[in-house]
């Protein structure tokens, strides 16, 4: 079983130019099956062939997941990863049938995400100290963050010929590797120079000097997935924001007040990179969540 996991991953890498983070998650949804059937059949996991896993096991592993009281989004995720790998067997001759073709998968349950009202995101962006080096570093950050909308994977894999003032534009790689350009505002545009005229050559040095990427750490190195995720969550607890708040609340706070504000759905699906509109649409039931708040708050017979 493992070799053909192992072509399955490459598959995805070479073929769908799937992300590290895709492929982990489907090492360990696959993983995680692996060892249930192996206990389940009784037999090493190295000698476990595709075919021995049958829908009657799958079954089994649907109700030993559901006693474990595991989420529905966990459990859908699960087998649809082990959906897509037995696929990909009849795709490469290994198997005549996928197991999972007939068997009905938990449609996962969309929640609503959360994002900062308009106020909280000014609070926020006001909050580093830009005459600070790491500070002016840190508002650039944020400010690209909001004005963008781009998602913590792809701030940082910006580099420093990606980005274009004079045009107020970044070009962004994007999931797949697909690249598109996305523009930012004029207060992401000032801050991102202040920080690469007075800051980021402080930041280098010898041989950081020849470091490609746009934001870096305080080394000299590429600002990292985790740096960010940490250097937000900082700010977040300084302001003390009733509101659970990551790199990723910036884009829901992003697409919710342009919809908020008038925007079109299919310019905000353009805007966030999403291949279907039905992924953006989940923005437009956040608005309508919060205009039925303001309703119920302000009508005085609501």
């Amino acid at each position: 079983m493992y070799s053909y996991i192992d072509g399955f991953f490459v598959y995805l890498l070479t073929e769908k130019n799937a992300s590290p983070h895709t492929i982990k998650g489907y090492e360990n949804d696959l993983y995680n099956g692996l060892t249930f059937f192996t206990r389940i059949i009784g037999i090493e996991d190295y000698r476990l062939h595709p075919a021995q896993v049958t829908k009657e096991i799958f079954r089994s592993y649907l109700g030993d997941m559901h006693a474990q009281q595991k989420s529905g989004a966990t459990i859908a995720r699960r087998m649809s990863s082990w959906r897509s790998f037995f696929k990909y067997l009849c795709r490469e001759g290994v198997l005549e049938d996928n197991p999972l073709a007939r068997i009905s998968i938990p449609k996962r349950v969309r929640k609503l995400p959360s994002f900062l009202d308009q106020t909280e995101m000014g609070r926020l962006l006001a909050c580093p100290e830009r005459q600070k080096l790491l500070g002016a570093r840190d508002q650039a950050v944020l400010e690209t963050l909001y004005s963008t909308g781009i998602r913590v994977s792809e701030l940082v894999r910006i580099d420093i010929d990606d980005i274009d003032l004079s045009r107020g534009s970044i070009k962004i790689i994007a999931k797949g590797n697909r690249e598109r350009l996305v523009p930012m505002g004029s207060y992401a545009v000032e801050v991102i120079r202040n920080y690469m005229q007075r800051v980021r050559p402080l930041l280098m040095d010898g041989e950081k000097g020849r470091q490609s990427a746009l934001f870096l750490n305080n080394q000299g190195r590429r600002l990292t997935d985790r740096g960010v995720r940490w250097l937000v969550q900082r700010y977040v607890q300084q302001l003390n924001l009733q509101t659970k708040a990551s790199p990723h609340t910036f884009r829901h706070s992003y697409a919710t007040h342009l919809l908020d504000n008038g925007a079109d759905l299919r310019s905000v699906q353009e805007l966030l990179g999403h291949a279907r509109l039905s992924t953006t649409q989940i923005y437009t039931h956040l608005s309508k969540e919060r205009i039925k708040r303001i309703y119920d708050q302000c009508h005085p017979r609501a």
